[in-house]
């Protein structure tokens, strides 16, 4: 019987437990979304995960509306990060980048007025979060057929960048109502042509992104997440079952190295999921590594592990106060509850002054 102990191949990368660190918005990076020396402390403080999975990254100006994340599209952001990549290293640790285009939910004050992109002209709920403070979220416009091959080259430029970094492997956001999970789902996407309308043309996209990728990385160092659960961030499908299995299975037969699925419950982060999970769905057509995330204790990870469910479980919020999580699973110590007031704020308080235990 398998434990979150045990190590684990995931694709081509050798993880010495399956308790992974689930990717985590953290707003710490420099002007320019420039990684930087607190980011090499917070990352290097969390190297006895499994794997660490990055915080989502953004791949070009355009993908990224969220003030201080980190980028991987310069030259001077992928110097940022190998001091980071190699102190993980160092450290005995494993990290991969997430590679993020968040499509409409990125506000025109990050592009010089230009308003988002997205499958459609639609507009996401809520507001987004600026350098000024919330804004209202505005109408995307549409990407046009002739704009895929570009989108698709800034992933493949991206992941150069991030094999530049040093990074391990990357991951393909395509979950959480971003810019692929928009173009996923039928209330987001209402195109009528070769990217739209039926399951086959609306995982097109996340399927030339991954294909490309892997092209970068080979597929065994290239893991994707998804979220086939209900309304993310004002994204939702009629048919999640069918889409998702037909998503999962387009991954499988590209050979990415893992499927990493959030599936929180209804009181999940964004919005409501208050739906069935459809991961046994998935399993059923996805037989690489399949990793699970969201809201998971110690005991409920270890009983998806034990019970073959998946191969690994990520934990993300747990990993904020807690940077040797690892330890106080295996000890049974009780763990650091965080402090949502500095999950995004500037400076190292409630980032890397959490203590490990006693």
């Amino acid at each position: 019987m398998p434990n979150l102990f045990d190590p684990i191949d995931l694709g081509d990368i050798h993880c010495p437990n399956r308790i992974l660190m689930a990717p985590l918005t953290r707003g710490r990076a420099s002007p320019g979304h420039i990684p930087n020396d607190m980011m090499r402390l917070y990352y290097e403080q969390r190297a006895s995960a499994g794997l660490i999975i990055s915080e989502a990254t953004g791949i070009s100006q355009e993908g990224l509306g969220w003030p201080s994340a980190p980028g991987i599209w310069t030259e001077a952001q992928t110097e940022g990060w190998k001091p980071i990549t190699e102190a993980v290293h160092k450290a005995g640790g494993r990290i991969i980048l997430q590679l993020w285009h968040m499509g409409r939910l990125v506000h025109s004050s990050f592009n010089n007025g230009a308003p988002g992109v997205s499958a459609s002209a639609t507009t996401g709920p809520g507001h987004a979060y600026t350098a000024t403070g919330k804004q209202p979220l505005e109408q995307a416009r549409a990407l046009r057929l002739d704009e895929m091959p570009r989108l698709v080259a800034d992933y493949v430029k991206a992941a150069e960048n991030a094999k530049a970094a040093g990074f391990d492997g990357v991951q393909i956001h395509s979950a959480n109502g971003y810019l692929l999970d928009q173009f996923l789902r039928d209330n987001s996407n209402l195109r009528d042509d070769a990217y739209g309308g039926s399951i086959d043309n609306r995982i097109r996209l996340m399927r030339e992104v991954a294909e490309a990728v892997a092209g970068v990385w080979g597929a065994p160092r290239v893991s994707v997440r998804l979220s086939p659960n209900g309304d993310s961030q004002g994204v939702d499908d009629s048919n999640p079952e069918a889409l998702f299995t037909a998503a999962a299975a387009a991954l499988q037969t590209i050979g990415i190295g893992f499927l990493e699925l959030r599936e929180p419950g209804p009181e999940g982060t964004f919005g409501n999921t208050n739906v069935p999970k459809q991961s046994p769905a998935i399993r059923r057509v996805f037989t690489n590594p399949l990793v699970l995330n969201s809201d998971l204790t110690a005991e409920s990870g270890a009983a998806l592990v034990a019970s073959d469910q998946a191969e690994a479980v990520s934990y993300g919020r747990p990993f904020i106060s807690n940077p040797d999580l690892v330890a106080r699973i295996r000890d049974g110590k009780p763990w650091a509850a965080d402090n949502m007031r500095t999950w995004y704020s500037a400076g190292p308080e409630g980032y890397t002054d959490y203590p490990t235990a006693a």
